[in-house]
């Protein structure tokens, strides 16, 4: 596999090794190995709706990491008013208000 150094949008059909930083857009296929960070919010952020993480950015499928209940939260669409829902269990919910 070639190793080239890209700035803006990138693809491929080989694969990617090393590091990528910034956001991916689109869907990823195949095996992710080596360090995942997301970021990380509280249940009063998600049920603000007028918090960042509601306002900037926000989009169906977004994952955060809510450090009040140890367990990622993926947004139901990209308005800020959209329901937030835990991944652990696919019924708790938070609705932005």
């Amino acid at each position: 596999m070639a190793r080239t150094t890209f700035s803006g949008p990138v693809k491929s059909d080989n694969g990617f090794e090393g590091a990528i930083t910034g956001n991916v857009v689109g869907n990823v296929t195949g095996n992710v190995t080596g360090t995942v960070t997301s970021t990380t919010t509280t249940s009063a952020a998600l049920g603000a709706i007028a918090n960042a993480v509601n306002t900037s950015g926000k989009a169906l499928g977004t994952t955060l990491y809510n450090t009040t209940t140890k367990t990622f939260y993926v947004a139901q669409g990209a308005l800020a008013a959209s329901t937030w829902i835990d991944a652990a269990d696919g019924t708790t919910t938070i609705t932005p208000a």
